[in-house]
């Protein structure tokens, strides 16, 4: 599957929000950041909009740019949910059936009118293989970002108790 390339109107617009709302690009410079927003889309979505829904592909990642996202997983209780985080500007989500090709285990829906950088697993495979420098950095970077989330994770479990 080849990329599709990001309109040339949202191509400076992708690259200074990248570097400017997302902690994981701050420390990159102007080519990498550049190069980067090469294999990235942008996406709108509006306030109670889903994003993807809990059991679809986890097909892509989606780097928070604007908004928040609120993260909700599927409960024994039919039709009940329960948010196990919000997520704002600067926030990875998405990562964890993106890296294993699984299925996303929640549903995302925007609390507020969010864009998002979106990476496909297949833009993200072109990237690996075109850049492969810059891929490792990127997964760098996601992991450093899931290992922040989990640390988080077991802080909230240990105060419970």
């Amino acid at each position: 599957m080849s990329r599709v390339a990001v309109p040339e109107k949202d191509k400076a617009e992708l690259a200074t929000l990248l570097q400017e709302k997302m902690p994981l690009f701050s420390r990159l410079d102007t080519e990498q950041v550049a190069l980067l927003q090469s294999y990235f889309s942008l996406r709108k979505v509006t306030v109670g909009e889903e994003l993807w829904h809990e059991g679809e592909p986890g097909e892509y990642l989606a780097f928070v740019l604007s908004g928040s996202m609120q993260l909700k997983k599927d409960t024994e209780f039919g039709g009940k949910q329960v948010v196990v985080g919000v997520f704002s500007t600067g926030s990875v989500i998405g990562e964890l059936s993106f890296s294993r090709s699984d299925v996303r285990v929640v549903t995302a829906a925007a609390l507020e009118d969010c864009q998002l950088a979106i990476l496909t697993r297949s833009r993200f495979d072109d990237l690996v293989k075109n850049h492969p420098a810059m891929g490792v950095l990127l997964l760098e970077r996601v992991l450093q970002a899931a290992c922040k989330r989990l640390e988080k994770s077991y802080e909230r479990l240990a105060s419970i108790f």
